[in-house]
């Protein structure tokens, strides 16, 4: 194999070119980090899944029946399960509780994460915001055998304290690996990789079921190991930046560093949270957000439940039809982020204009969406094609909202996206509970209300995002450093020694 080496400038490590594999680093980066994000929400939610192979069903009878669906099995209620299963007798409560105490860890670690990642880099940070949550998957078996609830609420939480790193550290790393020119398209196929986490994670646990032969833990075994598998092979291929990677080549760094010299700064500066919590357009992006998130979790959390509960889909069926949502926001997703750059490489409208657009079709487009998926009420057909356009809409987020903090600020990119995160994870805590609360007879009528809520949200946040949304580079992204003090300093003192010996010569 061909190998050349050079020293870099000023500081720079000696870099080592691999002629054979001329691979642009920068999209192996693009490619890896899409596989963890889509392994990292894989493994948040198999849980929603695999526990209903993990408790006995509810045989509770509701005798209200007004203004629901009538099913063809309407209390045949089917787990799949193996006989070296553990069926545990957990109620509805102590389930809504495992299922959310992911977030109380989740959003608590998002700002020191994000910080961290700023000041020391987001390889190390990133890769074990996948590894160390794969790890503990792998482990949840045998802790549910030691302490079951309790054991597996707690284990849970510490999921959602390691996974807190994962967007804000990616945000960083982002920062220093996309021009502005290709940044949309790189934030869109990354963070493309929750979507396909979701379809996995809610589609993937009943096929190894029923095939390993080894039940419900299996699913947390498989998908712990492929986790692990992931994290050497980010060791090796990705780094911190361009500048410390061994094997990108001269002119792929070059590229970078020409595109992002006047967004990065060189060191790490303390975050100008004043700054930052002041800026109308940094809110803007956190309401934006936390309205997306408010609509997603909603229907990440619960769509099984009205998929089965109201419109009266089989068990096998509904697993299924639950996941096409899904999928069409996935491929809604590069779609919208080709569309987006079209646009604006045609200059029909500005970056701010068009991401202003793209963001309002995916916080208004699920909540029309959802409130229509509840008028069609018994029409199964119907609900299905709502549901599909409400996702479907709901990717254009992906070129716009998600991208948005990377435009207001490349230095502080990962704090950004852990402060409007940390918020927005707080709908995962909060939507199961106001689901559970509005909806006890789980009618039609009930749920409506459900979604009228998601559209109100989503019509706050739609108003706050065409007014305030800015993709402008902030004023606070490069605070005043020491070392620019001292160069206006030194600056000023030669301009007086000049101008001294200027007034000797003359005299």
């Amino acid at each position: 194999m061909n190998y050349s080496c050079i020293s870099g400038v000023a500081g720079d490590i000696t870099r080592c070119k691999k002629h054979r594999f001329n691979v642009p680093q920068r999209w192996l980066f693009v490619y890896m980090s899409f596989i963890a994000v889509m392994i990292g929400n894989s493994i948040r939610v198999i849980l929603s899944i695999t526990i209903t192979s993990m408790v006995y069903p509810s045989h509770e009878v509701h005798t209200y029946i007004d203004n629901t669906c009538q099913g063809p099995h309407p209390t045949v209620v089917k787990n799949i399960t193996s006989s070296v299963d553990t069926i545990y007798n957990w109620d509805e409560y102590t389930q809504g509780i495992i299922l959310s105490s992911y977030f109380w860890g989740y959003a608590a670690t998002q700002i020191p994460f994000g910080r961290l990642a700023e000041r020391l880099g987001g390889k190390y940070i990133f890769g074990m915001s996948i590894f160390v949550p794969s790890i503990l998957t792998f482990l949840t078996p045998i802790s549910i055998e030691w302490g079951e609830s309790t054991a597996l609420i707690v284990l849970r939480m510490l999921m959602g304290v390691a996974s807190g790193a994962m967007f804000p550290a990616c945000s960083t790393l982002i920062s220093y690996w996309s021009a502005p020119e290709e940044r949309t398209k790189m934030c869109t196929i990354i963070f493309a990789g929750a979507i396909a986490g979701t379809i996995l994670g809610t589609t993937m646990p009943a096929v190894i079921i029923r095939y390993s032969g080894y039940g419900w833990p299996a699913v947390f075994y498989w998908f712990g190991i492929i986790g692990m598998a992931w994290f050497p092979f980010w060791i090796f291929f990705c780094y911190n930046s361009p500048e410390e990677h061994p094997f990108i080549m001269q002119q792929e760094l070059d590229y970078l560093r020409e595109s992002l010299k006047q967004q990065k700064s060189k060191k790490s500066s303390p975050a100008p949270w004043s700054s930052i919590l002041k800026s109308k357009e940094v809110w803007a992006f956190v309401v934006a957000l936390c309205g997306c998130d408010w609509a997603y979790f909603t229907v990440a959390t619960d769509l099984p439940k009205y998929m089965s509960s109201v419109v009266k889909f089989s068990i096998e069926d509904n697993g299924y039809l639950s996941s096409l949502p899904y999928l069409s926001m996935w491929i809604g997703s590069f779609f919208c982020s080709w569309l987006l750059d079209k646009i604006v490489e045609k200059q029909c409208v500005s970056l701010t204009n068009a991401r202003k657009v793209f963001a309002a079709i995916s916080l208004m487009g699920p909540g029309v969406f959802l409130v229509a998926a509840s008028y069609a009420e018994c029409n199964q057909m119907l609900v299905v094609v709502m549901f599909v356009l409400g996702l479907t809409f709901m990717s254009a987020a992906y070129p716009s909202i998600m991208v948005n903090n990377l435009d207001l600020s490349p230095n502080f990119a990962g704090t950004l996206m852990a402060l409007a995160n940390g918020i927005a994870a707080l709908g995962g805590i909060l939507t199961p509970y106001v689901v559970g609360i509005l909806t006890p007879h789980q009618t039609i009528g009930e749920w409506r209300f459900v979604f009228w809520i998601v559209f109100g949200v989503a019509t706050c946040a739609t108003v706050c995002v065409l007014i305030f949304t800015s993709t402008e580079v902030q004023p606070w992204n490069e605070p005043p450093t020491v070392d620019n003090d001292l160069e206006k300093n030194v600056s000023e003192k030669e301009h007086e020694c000049v101008k001294k010996i200027d007034e000797e010569i003359t005299r």
